[in-house]
């Protein structure tokens, strides 16, 4: 919960936000103006544990998107969430994808939006902070992919470790977060709220051009850069059998690649392996996206096997969210310019990686017998306390919204 008085209060002050009585679950949605300009507001708020965004929160605060999105009204949204409701499981990522794809839309056509955060912003809250090009931090806001249990936990530690501990809460300080861009401010009582909104807020031209300059920036991020290694023809038989023909190469979990269905060739790009995505891979996605984005083509699948993003401070310490919210709007960009973008789950996937591919596609498609979770288990277990669900089937995955059909690759039990 954020602290009363706080930023959220100066918020509402700075807003003359006129907020509704009824909410729906953790959303509250409400108007207000700054310097004339109507501003419509959407305050997300941590009362319950496992997550803030949930079925009964994405479905208002989308229809809020795409009505800004008609209207070209300005949105502020305040975060105070671990992410989506974990103990949803799927229902929750499908209400996720619907509801980052909002978010995408908006931001494409010049919504001008502004986050301004609480205590907690993790997972997919840190996404929807990073939809908009500037965010005001509270003095004691953590932002991350992975909250504090969820890293000790990949770390093999305890989260009550007083060591780690302290390095991951100096890792997820707002003063931490403000030194790696200016986009970051962090609040103080003293400061104009209105004056920083206004900033916030001003248009930003083309969003695209704007999108391929925070991803250059990203790149420069890492203080070694990022290591290049080589590239390795691969044959994989899941590929063998979605294309008439293909040819493809791998590189440490990246995949990409042209392929032949009987509409025609396709490019293609993928990430694999057993490795959770770290911020450099996640990066070198992004980066093949936006090369595409130079001369794109009629067509381009997108391939997933990654169950989730990594758990590790030393990407946190990059800012991991930002990265995978690269690969979102990179993907995004391409669809804008004409590109039929498809995305094709051949194992697992989850979390922020899956919504970040899947938002921003026409169709989601998932090869009989791939593994589709809010989380991986341990993930779960981290915040819940309990093992995560065991893997559906596409007709539960169809009924939550986190894949559109099904492809069966070869023989299927129960059928001929």
């Amino acid at each position: 919960m954020s602290t009363p008085g706080g930023v959220q209060e100066a918020l509402l002050q700075a807003l003359g936000a006129q907020m509704q009585a009824q909410r729906a679950g953790n959303l509250t949605l409400g108007r207000g103006t700054l310097g004339g300009r109507n501003i419509r507001i959407a305050m997300v708020e941590n009362r319950f544990a496992s997550g803030a965004v949930g079925t009964l929160e994405a479905e208002p605060l989308a229809a809020l998107l795409k009505v800004a999105t008609q209207e070209k009204s300005a949105v502020v949204i305040f975060l105070d969430s671990a992410g989506a409701k974990v103990s949803e499981g799927l229902k929750a990522l499908g209400a996720f994808r619907t509801l980052y794809q909002a978010g995408l839309q908006a931001t494409l056509a010049g919504v001008s939006m502004a986050t301004v955060l609480g205590r907690n912003c993790y997972g997919g809250a840190s996404m929807l902070a990073h939809l908009a090009p500037e965010r005001l931090f509270s003095p004691n806001t953590q932002l991350a992919m992975s909250g504090p249990a969820i890293l000790a936990a990949g770390a093999g530690l305890s989260a009550l470790d007083e060591m780690f501990r302290a390095m991951a809460e100096v890792t997820l300080a707002p003063a931490s977060r403000a030194r790696s861009t200016t986009a970051n401010t962090v609040w103080s009582p003293a400061m104009d709220v209105a004056a920083w909104l206004k900033t916030a807020l001003a248009p930003r031209g083309d969003a695209t051009t704007a999108w391929r300059f925070r991803h250059e920036a990203l790149g420069a991020r890492f203080e070694k850069g990022i290591p290049e290694t080589p590239w390795e023809a691969v044959r994989r038989k899941d590929l063998e059998k979605i294309y008439m023909s293909c040819e493809a190469r791998e590189s440490q979990g990246l995949l990409e690649g042209r392929g032949r269905r009987p509409e025609g060739d396709e490019a293609f790009i993928g990430l694999v392996g057993k490795q959770p995505l770290g911020a450099a891979r996640a990066w070198k996605f992004a980066e093949r996206a936006w090369q595409h984005a130079d001369r794109p083509p009629e067509r381009m699948e997108v391939f997933l096997d990654c169950a989730s993003h990594a758990p590790r401070l030393d990407d946190e310490k990059v800012v991991l969210t930002e990265y995978i919210v690269d690969m979102a709007f990179a993907l995004a960009s391409l669809a804008s310019k004409g590109t039929r973008v498809g995305l094709t789950i051949l194992g697992q996937a989850g979390g922020g990686v899956y919504v970040a591919l899947a938002a921003p596609v026409g169709r989601v498609a998932s090869v009989y017998g791939a593994d589709i979770q809010v989380l991986p288990g341990a993930a779960v277990a981290a915040i819940l306390g309990a093992a995560g669900e065991s893997t559906a089937n596409f007709e539960a995955y169809r009924a939550a919204g986190v894949a559109d059909e099904e492809i069966k690759l070869g023989f299927v039990p129960g059928t001929t």
